[in-house]
């Protein structure tokens, strides 16, 4: 006797039918008798199966000719976390695409960064996501110009332009087409009273977000991460726990801004069935660049993480299950700058996160960019680096560092300024790394690092770090226990680091870094 396995839309279906907002993102389902698509939390009506279509991404459904559903809303549901594992052609693109590579340089640009032609690109992303990378921005483009409409008073017309469109007409009718309204009518959608226009090119309060994840979301615990690494002048953490708002800077394309992430309190869910959210706001010197701070902010918050998966994942050994039930929604935090984390990773090689933040501060206020108007304690841009690869660093400039560190440091700005090193969304992770550890005074645990939160790999795991030892060590554990832990051992470093599991001084991923193991034969006489 032999069963048939349910066909895989049937089950998306059932994902339809209970509302499961694990799915949101994952795939999108589109009803043929209304002409609208949707998330698969969406609180309507479930549709009758046999008028359903499923489709792999927003653009996709829109290329069918399907419009977005008013109430889920589903071109803002969170990434697929698919996209966040892939190392592939298709998911170094998607990562591209929606750090808005292709509104900037082009399909040819986006092709050059991959190492492939475009007609490849195409190709691929048509045959697994049903949209080429121009309806993927285009997509893009519509959700941007929708959050700017609702939430800003910026004139229409400087909206198109803000959101990437190359006209106004292409703006008209990409809005009409997605949303079936005119953009006029779909800001008057949520207006409930008068707000003061915004200036040319500018938002006073800030664009307000609600940044979408799944599941559950361990928010002390990744505050607690970023509080512990603050760096004066470029970041900030404003209230006590529970209320914490993270405010940063952040060097963009066509300008500066400043982001703000609100911790929800302990408890409290957001967003009912459609998924949960981070508050946020963004204050921009240019709009265009909203959707590559919103990916920014996203990736350093972990946002598209999947942590069901995780938490099955990890959850079946029974050394660490206990630490995944105690902290469900755990993430492996990210980077809002990649080339910002690079450098401080080789700042903390061998000291405390606490004198690694006091070192990058020095670094800061010596070589940072100045804002345009300081905000609170939030005065510069992180230094760029090409001015840190020229940079003294010593003398009055002297951060204090052993000089083979500023060697190292010297040495990584250069090869990032120069492309010698690239660690963009796109990035080949392999390729990055290789590239890392050739570099005098990049060690394993260094390169490791910065490919766990530049390039937001989830399944680096870093046997020589003294706080990943010291958990194994709690848990009865040898370094070959990770292997069993693939495709998310990020995620299980960070249980290790569990201050249940080790004294703080070692649950730290900074702190010893292992002298002997971090070294390359080039800098092992410091």
């Amino acid at each position: 006797m032999t069963t048939t396995a349910p066909h895989p839309d049937d089950l998306r279906y059932q994902a339809v039918s209970s509302r499961d907002a694990r799915f949101d993102g994952e795939f999108f389902f589109a009803v043929a008798t209304t002409g609208i698509y949707c998330r698969p939390s969406c609180p309507a009506v479930t549709p009758k199966r046999v008028n359903v279509r499923f489709y792999p991404s927003a653009a996709a459904a829109q290329g069918a000719g399907f419009r977005a559903c008013r109430r889920c809303r589903p071109d803002a549901a969170p990434g697929s976390a698919e996209w966040n594992i892939r190392a592939d052609l298709v998911g170094r693109a998607v990562r591209l695409i929606a750090d808005g590579v292709v509104d900037r340089e082009g399909v040819a640009g986006l092709a050059a960064r991959l190492g492939y032609s475009a007609r490849q690109v195409h190709r691929q992303l048509t045959e697994e996501l049903g949209a080429g990378p121009v309806a993927l921005a285009r997509a893009q483009r519509a959700h941007t110009a929708r959050v700017l409409l609702q939430t800003t008073d910026l004139p229409v017309t400087e909206t198109a332009f803000a959101a990437g469109f190359a006209s106004v007409r292409q703006f008209n009718d990409t809005i009409r087409e997605i949303y079936a309204q005119t953009p006029t009518a779909l800001r008057a959608q949520v207006r409930t009273g008068k707000r003061p226009r915004a200036a040319k090119g500018t938002a006073p309060a800030g664009v307000p977000l609600r940044l979408a994840h799944r599941g559950p979301y361990a928010a002390r615990e990744v505050f607690d991460f970023l509080e512990r690494r603050v760096i004066t002048g470029v970041e900030e953490m404003t209230g006590t726990v529970g209320a914490r708002v993270y405010r940063r800077t952040l060097r963009l394309p066509y300008g500066t801004g400043i982001a703000e992430v609100q911790e929800p309190p302990a408890g409290h869910v957001r967003g009912g069935g459609r998924g949960t959210w981070l508050a946020c706001r963004l204050h921009l010197t240019d709009l265009r660049d909203l959707a590559n701070a919103v990916q920014r902010m996203r990736r350093l918050f972990d946002l598209d993480a999947d942590p069901d998966a995780v938490a099955e994942r990890l959850g079946a050994d029974p050394r660490l299950r206990p630490l995944v039930a105690a902290r469900p929604g755990l993430r492996s935090p990210g980077a809002a700058d990649a080339e910002e984390l690079a450098v401080r990773a080789v700042l903390g090689q061998q000291v405390s996160v606490a004198a690694a933040a006091r070192l990058a501060a020095r670094l800061v206020a010596a070589h940072g960019t100045p804002l345009p108007v300081p905000d609170g304690t939030l005065t510069h841009v992180f230094p760029e680096p090409g001015v840190l690869a020229e940079a003294g660093l010593d003398g009055p400039d002297d951060p204090g560092m052993p000089e083979a560190r500023r060697r190292a440091l010297r040495t990584v700005a250069a090869a990032l300024a120069d492309g010698t090193v690239r660690l963009d969304p796109g990035a080949d992770r392999d390729d990055a790394e290789r590239r890392l550890l050739a570099l005098t005074g990049v060690g394993p645990w260094t390169a490791g690092y910065i490919r766990m939160r530049a390039l937001g790999d989830p399944d680096v795991f870093l046997p020589g770090d003294a706080g990943a030892r010291h958990g194994l060590a709690a848990l009865g554990a040898g370094p070959d226990a990770a292997d069993d832990w693939r495709p998310w051992r990020s995620y299980a470093l960070h249980h290790l680091w569990s201050p249940t599991l080790s004294n703080p001084a070692l649950s730290n991923p900074t702190l010893p870094n292992h002298k002997l193991l971090n070294r390359t034969p080039a800098a092992a006489g410091e």
